[in-house]
């Protein structure tokens, strides 16, 4: 077991890690320089390495303190995140909570749901960001995803099913009256597409159901990687479209767009919340997560 000298040393090296000079790391300790000093070349001499390179103006890690660093970091961060488990308001949603999301389904459905927890729990504070394709939370630094589809990406990742969608092809009126109506799915290979665009390759159309689930490769005239510009081309009759209802449905109920073959297209999608694997799930992910799951149930997600 370390003494607490060395534990304290690990504390002064992360703040001096996460800082450009001895000096900014001793405002943030709120001790003098020279005790951080110190306080390094004690660490320095116990662990035989030397772990910063220092200048007259700067300090950097060495590729031994990087390792070390690496570390020590997600030791304290573990320490941390399990004292915030403890005590009366561990169970209040607090701290910056960092969440990535699909960017369509992000800002319709999602985005709602977080705003009015904000309202709630003032004391928690989000970094939301929308993206399509899949990132990896550990190297991005992001607490929690929200995700359509499988998890052949997300294998190291918790994840917790929050709902099913249906996936619904379909495209605008003003398309089908100069192109046609399609009857079967051999019909689609004539007709021009929009399809989102993944990891450099065009994504596949899903069909069938629980039962019959098959894949149909469109033709991919168009191929974005946004959402929200694969459903603005389907309104401006480009091609034709396939999206969770949930992103349509005021599309469809206007007559904006209209669904096609369901008879054949009642496949659904898994939505997700994925987070990192952690000891200690820290209170603002698990509130948020549970709340989603609550939600969920309810039916917002559908």
């Amino acid at each position: 077991m370390l003494p607490v000298e060395s534990l304290n040393g690990l504390a002064t090296f992360v703040t001096t890690a996460r800082s450009a000079t001895f000096t900014e790391a001793a405002d943030a300790l709120g001790i003098s320089r020279s005790a951080v000093g110190k306080a390094i070349a004690r660490l320095e001499a116990r662990l035989g390495v030397r772990l910063f390179h220092r200048t007259t103006r700067r300090i950097a890690l060495t590729t031994d303190g990087e390792a070390y660093y690496a570390s020590c970091a997600a030791a304290l961060d573990e320490i941390a995140a399990a004292e915030a488990c403890l005590g009366s308001a561990a169970h209040l949603p607090s701290g910056r909570l960092r969440i990535d999301m699909p960017s369509s389904f992000g800002r319709l459905v999602v985005l709602p749901v977080l705003l009015e927890m904000c309202q709630q729990y003032p004391d928690l504070q989000l970094t939301m960001t929308f993206t399509d394709h899949f990132v990896d939370p550990l190297e991005e630094g992001i607490d929690l995803l929200i995700r359509f589809g499988g998890l052949h990406h997300a294998e190291h990742l918790v994840a917790r099913k929050l709902a099913s969608q249906r996936l619904v092809t379909c495209a605008a009126p003003a398309y089908l009256q100069v192109h046609g109506t399609p009857r079967t799915i051999d019909d689609l290979h004539a007709h021009r597409s929009i399809v989102g665009y993944r990891h450099g390759q065009p994504v596949a159309w899903r069909m069938g159901d629980a039962g019959t689930q098959g894949v149909f490769i469109p033709s991919g005239t168009y191929q974005l990687n946004d959402g929200d510009a694969v459903i603005e081309g389907a309104l401006a009759g480009l091609g034709i479209c396939q999206m969770p209802v949930s992103l349509v449905r005021r599309h469809l109920e206007s007559g904006a767009l209209q669904s096609l073959l369901d008879h054949c297209m009642q496949h659904h999608v898994d939505i997700h919340a994925l987070w990192p694997q952690t000891r200690h799930l820290r209170p603002k992910v698990r509130y948020v997560v549970e709340e989603l799951s609550r939600l969920a149930a309810e039916g917002v997600f559908d």
